[in-house]
């Protein structure tokens, strides 16, 4: 049957009772493209003859290949490395049945977490079905389009019988992430968790309180693991699953016991392990306290435990916690589940993921936690070291090596299992090929975020009065990636806090005309202004009334670490006000730098916007800025002096001071690769030394240095609005104060991104 929803809440209601992070993920989802995906070709269809071999009559070849081959389908399709998400919105999240529309923004969301941390490409599909078998019969039809299928957000129990069938009917991998992504974290941490307490799961004894999808699924896998049947109590909402019971479903029924145990109280006594997949707050300080030594609890309702974290503590300091909730130590959570699961299964082609493969994914995962962990691991979850033990049972979502460390373990269960269309490759060739896969852009901003987490800054937000300054200072401070302060007149930002209904005392505010430290930067001033035809008043209105020139102040005086400004004001007006109080840095030049990210590249181009048209020595210095720059986020610079010419073909006037840049960092001695003069397509070609074998870099350029600012404006332009490239735009390098300008009108994320750039400060080596 169509499972039709009827809104209980009119649209303004419903926005009328949202917090301001509410609105804020509303006005996320709406900016255009509104939702989270989009289709993007990995042809190209430039030309005629692209078109020819994409369509017709070019795709002939390809039809016929399958229908002699079905498996050439993996060959000459997308559908090797393609999932469908699939939902009828009959559970979702903790929200319940609310119907397939609006489970759209879940399946979308999930979509993209296979694409981020996989790098696997997913189309979401809401069927309008709650019938089980309408829902697999369509999802059975439409299957063989895809690699694989994650189930998502089906209500419990036609979610087993779902899966199956499902199973049963198709040749590729389906897999109800809600049961068995669970399972399969709680598996891992529990697997450390004994070692830590020298227990063998063969004698644990064992409470499950929720016999829902995931719970079953959970202790379905940790029996695999050798939890024996005997020493395990299932309690649901009518208490104890016990033998005597005749009101259980069948998935139940298969794991009740006879027991005089009746209350999860009575259960709970001299438990060594609780695992929680129910309801907040259901177990009791007592309940914790009557638990065997060192005992294991996993109370993973989301958002709120079984039991918080602080009252276990008050009972048990001998305690081994986990939760669902990432702020609090041993988050299990699914994305270190499903994205590598489905990776590893895609790249055998296998046909189901079965038990040995979900057990060697658990393995995988309580391996890798018991390895060294690396330092950005740490800085990502705000802590000095993490190291293996009680507070770190369970990697980390944001450990890089998870993307080259669980898919070869599944892989190589699909391959010994027998389910594997196709064998695995020489392991240390697949995992150097996985860790190439990640997302380029998520890498960079998550180094950057590292970094700055890990050595918190003050940064001031010039325009504080602005409401989406405001927004933004709000957001880069809530969110731990440092201190904000607004410059503002007090009783203007508050009342717009108040209108964006965000706290009122929750950010720093100086007033420039009103601070204490006015007279201080009035003399300093001064005595730079004073033979510039500045005069004391005029330097004192400065101070008082133009925020960027105050905000420069605080950060030549050390009260602020960094600063970002420019959405009211133009580019060009606004480096004049900080350049009145700042300096560039020693033996630097000040350029301006695009990051453009795209096909798997990150590439630097300078100078976007401060030089106009630089002499030989700048574009020399422009080049040492830029790879050092380049080198702070992650890269081994490559530059390439870009010109119409290469090598000197054709000859030209205007090569002459990109070839004299070059023979000056040739004097200088620099420490990274440079080549020039070079056009854009032979620097940005990989296989460029085979037609100029005397090339000096040893790949593709990385870093762009460009003759002029317009053609540094045009190319990054070009590759933001034509090429599809994500680019960062108008970064600044060289002053000796780290301030970012933003464009005029600039959106909240922008602006965010920029004061976490500022923070990291590009010039600083």
């Amino acid at each position: 049957m169509s499972d039709k929803q009827e809104p209980t809440e009119s649209s303004e209601d419903i926005l009328s009772n949202m917090s301001q992070t509410d609105r804020e993920a509303l006005d996320f989802h709406s900016a255009w493209p509104a939702g989270k995906l989009a289709l993007l070709p990995t042809k190209p269809m430039s030309t005629q003859r692209d078109l020819a071999l994409a369509y017709s009559p070019g795709v002939a070849a390809p039809v016929r290949a399958i229908h002699q081959n079905p498996d050439a389908v993996y060959d000459y399709t997308s559908k090797a490395n393609m999932v469908g998400v699939v939902s009828n919105g009959t559970a979702i999240l903790g929200l319940g049945n609310l119907g397939p529309r609006a489970s759209k923004p879940v399946m979308e969301g999930k979509a993209v977490l296979f694409k981020r941390f996989a790098d696997i490409d997913s189309f979401d599909i809401e069927v309008n079905y709650t019938d089980p078998d309408r829902f697999i019969d369509c999802v059975a039809g439409f299957g063989d389009t895809f690699g694989g299928i994650n189930l998502e957000d089906i209500k419990s129990p036609e979610c087993f019988e779902i899966e199956a069938r499902l199973r049963e009917q198709l040749d590729i991998p389906v897999f109800h992430d809600d049961q068995h992504g669970t399972a399969i974290i709680a598996a891992a941490g529990l697997m450390n968790a004994c070692h830590l307490t020298d227990r063998k799961m063969e004698e644990i004894r064992v409470v499950l309180i929720g016999a829902g999808a995931a719970g079953l699924s959970v202790l379905e896998l940790i029996k695999s693991l050798g939890v024996q049947d005997e020493n395990v109590t299932v309690i649901d909402v009518e208490g104890v699953v016990h033998t005597d019971r005749k009101d259980l479903h069948p998935r139940v029924a298969k794991h009740a016991r006879k027991t005089r145990l009746r209350t999860l109280e009575d259960a709970m006594a001299d438990a060594d392990v609780m695992l929680g997949l129910s309801a907040g707050g259901i177990v009791t300080p007592a309940m914790v306290k009557s638990m065997a030594r060192d005992p294991i609890i996993f109370a993973m309702a989301n958002p709120t435990p079984e039991i918080m974290p602080d009252l276990v503590r008050e009972v048990r300091s001998d305690a081994i916690m986990a939760t669902g909730r990432s702020d609090f130590p041993n988050q299990v959570n699914n994305v270190l589940g499903f994205p590598y699961i489905f990776r590893g299964a895609l790249d055998v082609r296998a046909t189901t993921i079965n038990e040995e493969m979900k057990l060697a994914a658990a393995h995988a995962l309580a391996d890798l936690a018991r390895t060294d962990v690396p330092d950005e691991v740490s800085t990502a979850n705000k802590t000095s070291q993490l190291r293996f033990g009680r507070n770190y049972i369970i990697p980390s979502p944001f450990d890089p090596r998870l993307i080259s460390w669980v898919p070869p373990y599944v892989a190589k269960a699909a391959v010994d299992t027998g389910v594997a269309r196709i064998a695995m490759e020489d392991e240390h060739t697949y995992r150097r090929a996985l860790a190439r896969r990640l997302d380029p852009t998520a890498a960079l901003q998550q180094r950057i975020t590292d970094a700055i987490k890990a050595e918190p800054k003050r940064i001031v937000f010039a325009e504080g009065e602005e409401p989406s300054v405001i927004r933004a200072a709000h957001a880069f401070q809530s969110q731990g990636l440092g201190h904000a302060v607004l410059v503002a007149r007090e009783n203007v930002a508050k009342a717009n806090m108040r209108e964006l209904g965000l706290p009122e005392d929750g950010l720093e505010i100086w007033n420039a005309r009103l601070s204490d430290r006015n007279p201080e930067y009035v003399d300093f001033l001064y005595e730079r202004m004073q033979r510039k035809g500045y005069l004391r008043r005029d330097v004192q209105r400065l101070v008082n009334n133009d925020r960027n020139v105050f905000s420069a102040c605080m950060l030549r005086f050390g009260d602020a670490d960094g600063m970002v400004t420019g959405v009211t004001r133009h580019f060009t007006n606004t480096l004049a006000d900080v350049r009145l109080v700042l300096d560039e840095a020693p033996g630097g030049r000040l350029i301006g730098l695009s990051i453009a990210l795209a096909r798997g590249r990150t590439i630097v181009v300078a100078d976007t916007n401060v030089t106009e048209f630089p002499d030989a020595s700048q574009l020399a210095d422009i080049a040492e800025g830029a790879a050092n720059a380049a080198r702070k986020l992650g890269l081994n610079p490559r530059v390439a002096f870009l010109s119409y010419s290469s090598f000197g073909n054709p000859p030209g006037e205007r090569t002459e001071k990109v070839q004299t840049a070059v023979r000056l960092l040739e004097a200088r001695g620099v420490d990274f690769e440079f080549e020039g003069e070079m056009a854009a397509d032979v620097a940005l070609d990989p296989q460029h030394s085979e037609l100029y074998p005397f090339s000096r870099l040893s790949d593709a350029a990385n870093v762009l240095v460009m003759p002029a600012v317009h053609s540094a404006s045009i190319a990054t332009r070009m590759l933001k609005s034509a090429g599809g490239a994500t680019v960062i735009e108008g970064l600044l390098v060289g002053l000796d104060k780290s301030v970012q300008i933003a464009r005029l009108g600039a959106s909240v994320s922008d602006i965010v991104n920029l004061a976490g750039l500022a923070s990291f400060d590009l010039t600083r080596r």
